[in-house]
């Protein structure tokens, strides 16, 4: 059995008299409890700035603990879903500003409070001046990427039409499938192998130039059968999202968007949280 920490999110006052920051939290990761010191107990109703701290006191004064569903690390960011009703779910985000690591602790209600007007730039992804898209050799009519902030370049890809590499490896892919195409790779089957390779790259996708509803509409198969077959294959390959963007140049456009954030969460700029 894991010991009790493991499954319980702790709040605790810092015994450091002196600290500006009042309150140490546990964040019980898989690989061992992280411990914070944070301007509060909770981001109530703005973000709340921590620092990493030496430890957990032996006997805490503990002002707050929850069990845990969920808590994991994805990149730049901590997950945090408690078991209770209410202020349940936060996130801890890490950054760098001047040079130095920063810490924040968020929730959605002070992340919408905290820039109410934002909106997303037209011709960025994930804050990143521009984006290097690399267009498969084997692409006959691909994206332009013309509306965006974007350069391409051929070259092979391990799998998907187009890509975004890191040091000379490939860290994402996309593959675009017209509605026709998708359908016909359905039917006799080559998506699946399609997908076996997408899997291989950590993050990769498929981007649809049409409509969901478009499938059921398609002629020469029997309603919901395409449906059918695409459900069965997104519960097989789930960790390659199969995404319907409407339009090619929405496709285009969603596929720049991912692959700018795929870039920027490997080179530790993740865009907004």
């Amino acid at each position: 059995m894991p010991p009790e920490h493991a499954l319980t999110f702790s709040v605790a006052r810092n015994p450091e008299e002196a600290s500006r920051l009042p309150f140490l939290i546990r964040l019980p990761l898989a690989t061992g409890p992280l411990v914070l010191k944070a301007g509060d107990s909770w981001p109530r109703t703005a973000k709340v700035y921590c620092h990493r701290a030496d430890g957990w006191p032996e006997r805490p004064e503990i002002v707050d603990e929850a069990p845990v569903r969920s808590c994991v690390r994805r990149g730049a960011a901590i997950d945090l879903v408690l078991d209770r009703p209410r202020q349940a779910r936060s996130q801890v985000i890490f950054t760098t500003f001047r040079g130095r690591e920063a810490i924040f602790w968020q929730t959605p209600k002070t992340t919408r409070t905290s820039r109410p007007a934002t909106r997303v730039p037209a011709r960025r992804a994930s804050g990143l001046d521009e984006v290097a898209i690399a267009v498969d050799t084997r692409e006959r009519y691909p994206f332009k990427f013309t509306s965006q902030r974007a350069t391409t370049y051929r070259r092979s890809l391990p799998a998907g039409d187009y890509g975004v590499e890191r040091d000379g490896e490939i860290v994402a892919v996309v593959e675009r499938k017209s509605l026709d195409d998708l359908a016909k790779s359905l039917v006799d089957g080559s998506l699946t192998y399609a997908l076996a390779e997408l899997a291989t790259v950590e993050r990769a996708a498929v981007a649809v130039e049409d409509r969901y509803g478009a499938i059921f509409k398609l002629e020469h198969v029997p309603a919901g059968f395409v449906a059918d077959l695409l459900g069965a294959l997104q519960v097989r390959y789930p960790q390659v999202p199969i995404v319907f963007c409407d339009s090619r140049k929405l496709a285009e456009e969603w596929t720049f968007r991912y692959l700018g954030a795929a870039l920027a969460r490997t080179t530790g700029e993740d865009g907004p949280a």
